[in-house]
């Protein structure tokens, strides 16, 4: 096994730093940000990262699908860095109720469903809630959820804990999913 030595291990990385500095400074120009941290997160993730230091979790990349009536579901990613594992058990805001889902096999068919027993997020592991998966779903829109608009939501754990944190509206189109319940479509 060949040796390092702790100068060779220290201008290392230090080239790859300013290599990944310069394609960086090239591919952004006119960011004038010199932040060296492993990604970049909107400020609504960074502020819940922060809340996340007060003991339930971290919320990385918060969003909510983009609509005008009807339904519509938040997303992210849940990151647990405590030592027991984490159930959200339900999820509130004011634009809307709200229940806890689940994208599931049945007779051969994908579909949604509450998902029972919440949400876990495992010790020192995270849980990604994206069309498709689990997801925090908005029932029932008071009002129009629009590109741009930024929703908070609180959840509550199974210890009894609340959390709350913020979700940008994106346009979405992805999984194809739809948010609406079968018996409220109109008839073709």
């Amino acid at each position: 096994m060949p040796r390092t030595t702790v100068a060779g291990a220290r201008r290392r990385p230090a080239t790859l730093l300013a290599a990944a500095a310069a394609c960086l400074a090239v591919g952004v120009a006119g960011c004038g940000s010199s932040d060296s941290s492993s990604s970049a997160q909107p400020s609504p993730s960074a502020s819940v990262s922060a809340s996340a230091a007060a003991g339930v979790l971290g919320i990385r990349d918060p969003w909510v699908k983009a609509a005008d009536k009807g339904m519509t579901a938040a997303f992210g990613t849940l990151v647990n860095d405590g030592d027991t594992d984490v159930t959200v058990t339900a999820a509130a805001t004011d634009v809307s109720p709200m229940e806890l889902h689940e994208m599931t096999m049945k007779d051969g068919k994908m579909v949604m469903q509450p998902k029972q027993g919440g949400i876990v997020v495992k010790a020192h592991g995270s849980t990604t809630l994206q069309p498709g998966g689990e997801h925090l779903m908005l029932m029932d829109l008071k009002q129009q959820v629009k590109a741009g608009d930024e929703l908070t939501f609180t959840l509550t754990f199974a210890d009894g804990k609340t959390q709350t944190f913020t979700a940008v509206a994106k346009p979405f189109t992805g999984a194809q999913e739809s948010y609406a319940p079968e018996h409220g479509q109109p008839a073709a």
